[in-house]
């Protein structure tokens, strides 16, 4: 006996498969179209735990808009850059790399900005026999073996670390101690670790919830480096993102610079 489908009940599958398959495309492409709008962002490292709360509490205001990070020195990043890594925002721990991608047609005209002016600290985990608030000269003591700071060549935090050194006359009696972080937070996670037994950091990461109870530290006079001042670029992929201003207008509002003055970074007017 041969059993008969009825052709009402045929096109009826058909109707169901194909709009199945209708609504998997849509949301396939949906996802794809989404991932397309993320804002990419390459910050400086000592902007890590900042930059995540920033983040995290603009997601939240807007649920639609989502922000991808990654983190690392402005040298290397600005390299990445010039090589066509697919970022649209560029936060830099300094002016030189946005002022120098804008030159080079890299970046967006126009669309650059201070956000912050970072401040740079010896940093020690707690022991008795080192007191970071005796000054930069502890570093001569014998109990410091090794002192980590940022690879100058291109980071930032780096070259301020190693001006604040020459500054007090400590940058050559301290050669042989020195171990280069490749950025900010490596350094900090090198002394925090005990890869190394003090560290010229970013007053953003020391503290941080995961430093501040870990060590003590002692700020290094401004007058001892160049002023660190953190600037950021829109980069020539998010030039049409519409996304773009939403989420630099929360930076630089009331709740991103609270954010930013949290962790010790100084506001610009």
């Amino acid at each position: 006996m041969r059993l008969e489908i009825p052709k009402r009940r045929v096109a009826g599958f058909l109707s169901i498969a194909c709009a199945t398959w209708l609504l998997f495309l849509f949301i396939a492409f949906h996802n794809t179209v989404r991932a397309d709008e993320k804002i990419l962002i390459a910050a400086a490292s000592d902007l890590k735990f900042a930059m995540d709360d920033i983040c995290h509490i603009f997601e939240q205001a807007n649920p639609d808009i989502h922000v991808d990070v990654s983190y690392g020195s402005s040298g290397n990043f600005y390299a990445q850059i010039k090589q066509g890594a697919p970022f649209d925002l560029f936060f830099s721990a300094d002016a030189t790399y946005p002022t120098r991608l804008e030159e080079e047609g890299l970046a967006v005209k126009g669309q650059r900005y201070l956000y912050a002016i970072g401040k740079i600290v010896l940093w020690i985990p707690k022991r008795p026999a080192l007191n970071p608030q005796k000054g930069l000269n502890i570093v001569l003591k014998p109990e410091v073996k090794k002192l980590t700071i940022a690879n100058p060549k291109h980071a930032p935090y780096g070259r301020a670390a190693k001006e604040a050194l020459r500054y007090y006359q400590l940058w050559d009696m301290v050669q042989n101690k020195l171990v280069f972080g490749e950025n900010i937070s490596q350094t900090a996670q090198f002394v925090q670790t005990g890869a190394a037994d003090a560290g010229i950091i970013a007053l953003s990461l020391a503290i941080s919830p995961k430093m501040v109870n870990d060590g003590n530290y002692w700020i290094i006079p401004d007058e001892s480096y160049n002023k660190l001042e953190q600037v950021c670029t829109v980069l020539q992929r998010g030039k049409d993102k519409s996304d773009i201003k939403t989420f630099l207008k929360f930076v630089q509002g009331k709740k991103g610079r609270k954010i930013l003055s949290e962790y010790g970074f100084v506001l610009p007017k």
